[in-house]
C-alpha cells in the first residue's frame, strides 16, 4: 500500500502517541501500516485477540520499537481508561461487523459498537486525548440491520455538541475497502483458487468500493482538517457485484463461463449501500472528492436552498467498467 506522505503529515505526526482500538484489524493495520512510516513517539495496538496481535508482532517487527501491543476490550471502561493514558491521537477501528453475525448476536454488537462508544468517550475526555477518529460505515446510513443501527448510535454517541470537551470528535465513514477480511474480494478469491462456485446474494446488488489507500488517505485528512462533530467521506466508485463476479472469473480462471449461484439477501442485507443520508445532504460541501457532514448545530435555524437526494450507490449515474474494476483489483495485487 502506497500512501502520500506531505510534510504536513510528517510534521502534524512528529513525536505523537497514537492509540488505534481494533489495531489488529483490517482497517486498524492498514492505518498502523502508514503510522510507523513517520516520526511518532509510541502507536498503541489495542485489541483482544492475542493471536492477531502476535501475528502483527511478526509483520511489524522491523517497527517494535514504536509498538506496544495491548491485550483488553474496548466494552471495558477500565481497560479504556489504561490504554488511553499519555496517548495523544485516537484511532476507533474497533467493531463487529458482519452483517449476519449482528443479526444473531444483536446485544453483543450493541455492546461493542454503541455501549463502548460511551466509555471511550469518559477515557479519552479522562485522559485528555487531542482527537479521536472514528471509522464508520455505509451501513449507518438508512440503517435496516442490528449492524448498522448500532454504527448509526455510535457516530450520534461520538459527535453530540460536546461544548466543555477538549477532546475533538471525527468521523469518517465509507463503504467496502477492497480486500479487508470478510469483504467479499477475498472470499470470491479463495472460492475461485478452491474451484467453488461463487455466491452471489442478487444480480441488483451494488456497493461502494474504496481502496485501502484512499480510505487511509481518508482517514489521515479527517485527522488534520477535521473539527468536533464533523463526518468526512470519500466520493467513491460504486461496483455491481456480478460484474465484480465476472471479472476475477475471468482474471483469476482464464474463462468467461463460470459457476454463479444466487443465494438471495441474507438476514439484515440490502440490495444498495448509502454514503450521506437526505437529511445530511442539508449539511454537506464538497472539497476536491470529498464530502464533509458539518454538525446538525451548525445549520440549525437556517434555510437551505436545493435538491436533498441521499447518496446511494444504486443512483449514481456510471458504475464502474469492467476495466474499471480491473485496474482496481490489479493495483493491490487481488488478481
Amino acid at each position: 500500500m502506497s500512501v502520500k506522505i506531505s510534510q504536513k503529515l510528517i510534521k502534524y505526526f512528529h513525536n505523537k502517541t497514537i492509540l488505534v482500538t481494533g489495531g489488529t484489524g483490517s482497517i486498524g493495520q492498514l492505518i498502523v501500516d502508514v503510522l510507523t512510516k513517520l516520526s511518532v513517539r509510541k502507536i498503541k495496538i489495542f485489541s483482544r485477540d492475542e493471536q492477531k496481535q502476535f501475528e502483527m508482532h511478526n509483520k511489524f517487527e522491523a517497527y517494535l520499537s514504536k509498538l506496544d501491543f495491548i491485550i483488553g476490550d474496548v466494552r471495558d471502561e477500565a481497560s479504556s481508561v489504561e490504554a488511553t493514558k499519555n496517548v495523544d491521537i485516537i484511532y476507533h477501528c474497533a467493531a463487529l461487523k458482519h452483517v449476519p453475525i449482528c443479526e444473531d448476536f444483536p446485544l453483543e454488537a450493541i455492546k461493542t459498537n454503541t455501549l463502548a462508544a460511551i466509555s471511550l468517550i469518559k477515557a479519552a475526555e479522562l485522559n485528555q486525548v487531542e482527537r479521536v477518529v472514528v471509522i464508520s460505515t455505509d451501513k449507518a446510513v438508512r440503517p435496516v440491520n442490528v449492524m448498522g443501527m448500532t454504527k448509526a448510535l455510535q457516530e450520534k454517541i461520538f459527535l453530540s455538541n460536546r461544548i466543555n470537551s477538549k477532546t475533538r470528535f471525527i468521523c469518517v465513514r465509507f463503504g467496502n475497502v477492497v480486500g479487508s477480511r470478510g469483504s467479499v474480494v477475498p472470499l470470491f478469491k479463495e472460492r475461485l483458487e478452491n474451484n467453488k462456485p461463487l455466491l452471489v446474494t442478487d444480480k441488483n446488488m451494488t456497493r461502494f468500493l474504496i481502496t485501502p489507500e484512499d480510505a487511509v488517505t481518508l482517514v489521515l485528512k479527517a485527522t488534520l482538517e477535521g473539527q468536533h462533530g464533523q463526518i468526512y467521506i470519500r466520493k467513491t466508485a460504486a461496483c455491481r457485484i456480478i460484474d465484480l463476479a465476472k471479472v476475477m472469473i475471468k482474471e483469476i480462471k482464464s474463462v468467461e463461463q463460470y459457476p454463479i449461484k444466487f443465494v438471495g439477501i441474507r438476514p439484515g442485507e440490502q440490495l444498495y449501500e448509502s454514503l450521506v443520508s437526505e437529511e445530511e445532504m442539508k449539511r454537506i460541501s464538497e472539497e476536491n472528492g470529498y464530502l464533509i457532514i458539518d454538525p446538525h448545530w451548525v445549520i440549525r435555524g437556517k434555510t437551505i436552498p436545493g435538491n436533498f437526494s441521499d447518496y446511494r450507490s444504486d443512483m449514481v449515474r456510471n458504475y464502474m467498467t469492467l476495466k474499471d474494476i480491473k485496474a482496481c483489483l490489479k493495483g493491490d495485487g487481488w488478481i
